[in-house]
């Protein structure tokens, strides 16, 4: 999976050069969407879906939410995949909203009106149950897939996640258990994981509590996680696991050399072949 997380201090210098519009806001949202297409041209052949990182869009204003729209319309033209990374949860009434805006309509009085586009999105448990059978309920409708947060690739993740519960077991094993409660019954869940790649001894146990449940596996390259310590996730086979990575596709010319798009290319080629190898 190749994650767009577009910084515009840091774009390829050719997509920069096409920056249009007017204004500052304008002028680096159009570098940004020119980027991140370049970059699904370039190694969308070798990925199932992209991970726009929401936040690198937003911030950028309005301007930002149309450069999205047009990343995610490039990459389902591209025949990719489009999981929306905002890490959504909230009261029932606002879950249902972010279901709207992300994977589904609204309907008003002067017709529905489609949300993103994505075909699914991650979101965040720890406001319980209800939250999150909110989110689910609308994903299902939309056809869209949610990824809930179970152990996160981030160093703090160890802060509240790895916490022991008076009941037994870590906060994460409980969410982990409540993730394979909440999908829906077949080979494979409805309801995926977001399992950090970057602590792999976690991975197995994980796999016990979830058996159906598809991960996907952030931290890859630039966090330090590696494909090759992740077996476990790929127990169901091929579909179990989706390797994310970003930085380390986007920036790969910078230790291989040569054009942005051929390092590009390269590097998310070796990893596909990683985890085709595993699955």
């Amino acid at each position: 999976m190749l994650g767009l997380d577009p910084d515009p201090a840091r774009l390829w210098a050719e997509a920069a050069s096409r920056a249009g519009g007017n204004g500052p806001a304008e002028q680096a949202a159009s570098a940004v969407a020119a980027h991140c297409c370049d970059l699904i041209d370039a190694a969308g052949p070798a990925c199932v879906a992209v991970k726009p990182q929401l936040a690198c869009f937003e911030r950028l204003g309005a301007p930002g939410r149309i450069a999205l729209g047009a990343v995610v319309a490039h990459a389902k033209t591209a025949g990719l995949l489009v999981l929306a990374d905002g890490k959504r949860g909230d009261i029932d009434v606002s879950a249902a909203a972010y279901c709207q805006s992300l994977v589904g309509t609204t309907a008003t009085p002067f017709g529905d009106v489609g949300g993103l586009g994505a075909d699914a999105f991650t979101a965040n448990p720890y406001m319980g149950a209800d939250t999150l059978g909110v989110l689910i309920e609308g994903a299902r409708e939309a056809a869209a897939g949610v990824f809930v947060l179970v152990r996160t690739s981030n160093p703090g993740a160890a802060d509240f996640e790895d916490l022991e519960l008076a009941a037994g077991g870590t906060l994460w094993e409980r969410v982990a258990e409540s993730v394979d409660a909440l999908g829906a019954a077949g080979e494979l869940s409805d309801v995926g994981a977001v399992v950090g790649a970057t602590a792999p001894q976690h991975v197995a146990r994980m796999r016990e509590l979830m058996p159906r449940t598809i991960f996907l596996l952030p931290g890859i390259g630039a966090q330090g996680g590696r494909v090759e310590d992740l077996a476990p996730a790929f127990a169901p086979g091929r579909a179990g696991g989706l390797v994310s990575a970003s930085r380390s596709i986007v920036f790969a010319s910078e230790e291989r050399g040569g054009s942005a798009a051929e390092a590009a290319r390269e590097q998310a080629e070796e990893l596909r072949a990683a985890a085709w190898a595993l699955g």
